[in-house]
């Protein structure tokens, strides 16, 4: 019994981690390309 409860705990362990890391894994060069446009076409700042 100990054994299904570790491997529900485990499994819902990587859940929580996996889905934020995928998260910023697929946004983080959505956004800079985002940047790096707006940068080239229309001068803008990459802070703004």
């Amino acid at each position: 019994m100990g054994d299904i409860a570790n491997v529900i705990l485990v499994g819902l362990m990587v859940l929580l981690g996996g889905i934020p890391s995928i998260y910023i894994l697929v946004s983080m060069p959505i956004i800079l390309a985002e940047k790096f446009y707006g940068k080239i076409k229309y001068g803008k700042s990459l802070y703004d």
